[in-house]
C-alpha cells in the first residue's frame, strides 16, 4: 500500500542525490536564531550559545519499527521527528534543529519521499524546528530513516535520570497504553485485510488509540508548564519503552527504589474498553506497552502543591530507599516487584 498506482511516479534516479535533497528540502525555512546555516553546504553551522547542547538520535527500520501497510509515509515522517524531540524534552530542553537521513530501495518513488518529507515539515513547522542537513542513499531492503535532534538548555535547567531522591513524587503526563493498543488494532485489521482484501476496517471505536500510534505528539508543553509552575523535576525520562522500563531506568541510575500505585496509573476510557475487548490487562498494557512519548518525572515533595491540581499531570507513586525495591502496589494493596517487559530493540 505504498501509493496509488494511478498517481505520477518519478524515479529517484532521475534527480540524483543532490537534486533529490534540494527538491525535498526547498520548502523548509529557518526558524531558530541559533541556526546560522542550514541545508546546502558541506556542513550546517550553528551559533554557539552559553547554553548546553543536547543531541539525540534514532534509527527506524522498515519491518522492525514501522509497517508501511498501515503507516502512511506522511505520518511516519511526523512520528520519526516526534521520537527525537521527545528525548530533548525529557532533558528539560528546547529542541531547535534536526538532521534527516533516509535510505530507500527502488520501489519508492519521488512522490513517496515527498509524502515522507511533508510529515517531517509539518512536525518542523508545528514545533518550530529547523531541518539543517542529512543524507539520502539507496537501500537493498526497504526504508531506513535516521533522525538526529539538537536542542539547548541552561546548565541549571538540564534534568538527568540519575538524580531522583527518596520521598520524591513520581509524576506522569497524559495517559498511558493507548499507542500500544493502537498498534494491536492495526495489526488485527492488517490480518483481516490479508484474508479478505474487500473487508473495510471499522476503526471508529479506536480513533484515539490509532492516533496515538500513528501520530504521537512530543510533550514540549510539559517543559513549558513546569517552567511556568517554577518546578524543576529531580529526574525525567520519556515513556518510549513502557512505564515499567522507564521507572526502572530512573531507579537504577539514581540508586533508589519506588512504589507505583496501580489505581493511580492514568488510562483513557478507550484503553479500558479495548483492553476488555482484547482480553488484556490494562495495567500490563500501561506498564509494558511503550510509544506513548509522555514524560515521566520525579519532583521534590515540597512541590506537591504546585502540581497536585494540574490536569496535565498524575502523581502515580513515590521514590523510596533502594533496599525497598521497585514495586507496583496493586488495587488489592499487594506489592509486586516491577519487571521491565517493554520494547527491547535487540530482542528476537
Amino acid at each position: 500500500m505504498l501509493e496509488n498506482k494511478n498517481t505520477q511516479r518519478t524515479t529517484l534516479a532521475e534527480l540524483g542525490e543532490f537534486g533529490l535533497i534540494n527538491h525535498l528540502t526547498k520548502h523548509f525555512t529557518i526558524q531558530n536564531s541559533s541556526t546560522f546555516k542550514g541545508v546546502g553546504d558541506d556542513a550546517a553551522v550553528l551559533k554557539s550559545t552559553k547554553k548546553q547542547t543536547l543531541i539525540t538520535t534514532d534509527l527506524l527500520i522498515e519491518g522492525v519499527h514501522f509497517d508501511l501497510s498501515y503507516m502512511p509515509l506522511k505520518h511516519l515522517g511526523y512520528k520519526a521527528v516526534m521520537v527525537n524531540l521527545s528525548d530533548v524534552y525529557a532533558m528539560n530542553g528546547k529542541a531547535e534543529q534536526i538532521t534527516v537521513s533516509v535510505a530507500v530501495s527502488n520501489r519508492f518513488s519521488l512522490e513517496a519521499l515527498e509524502e515522507l518529507y511533508a510529515g517531517i515539515q509539518l512536525a518542523c513547522n508545528t514545533y518550530k524546528i529547523d531541518l539543517i542537513g542529512g543524507d539520502t542513499t539507496s537501500s537493498t531492503k526497504g526504508m531506513l530513516l535516521s533522525i538526529t535532534a539538537i536542542g539547548t538548555a541552561k546548565k541549571s535547567d538540564v534534568v538527568y535520570r540519575n538524580t531522583a531522591k527518596p520521598t520524591d513524587l513520581i509524576v506522569v503526563s497524559g495517559d498511558l497504553g493507548a499507542a500500544y493498543l493502537g498498534l494491536q488494532v492495526l495489526e488485527r485489521e492488517k490480518q483481516v485485510f490479508q484474508v479478505n482484501p474487500k473487508n473495510q476496517p471499522d476503526l471508529d471505536n479506536y480513533t484515539y488509540l490509532i492516533e496515538r500510534q500513528l501520530k504521537p505528539e512530543a510533550r514540549k508543553d510539559v517543559v513549558e508548564i513546569l517552567a511556568e509552575l517554577d518546578v524543576k523535576p529531580t529526574a525525567m525520562i520519556d515513556v518510549s519503552d513502557g512505564l515499567s522500563s522507564e521507572i526502572m531506568h530512573i531507579c537504577s541510575q539514581s540508586n533508589v527504589g519506588c512504589k507505583i500505585y496501580e489505581d493511580k496509573i492514568p488510562l483513557d476510557p478507550q484503553v479500558i474498553s479495548t483492553c476488555e475487548e482484547f482480553n488484556m490487562d490494562s495495567t500490563m498494557v500501561a506498564l509494558s506497552g511503550g510509544e506513548d512519548y509522555e514524560l515521566l518525572f520525579t519532583v521534590a515533595i515540597s512541590d506537591f502543591d504546585k502540581i497536585k491540581a494540574n490536569p496535565n499531570f498524575t502523581i502515580i507513586g513515590h521514590i523510596t530507599e533502594k533496599n525497598q525495591g521497585i514495586n507496583l502496589v496493586t488495587r488489592a494493596d499487594q506489592e509486586i516487584e516491577l519487571k521491565a517487559q517493554g520494547w527491547n530493540a535487540l530482542k528476537e
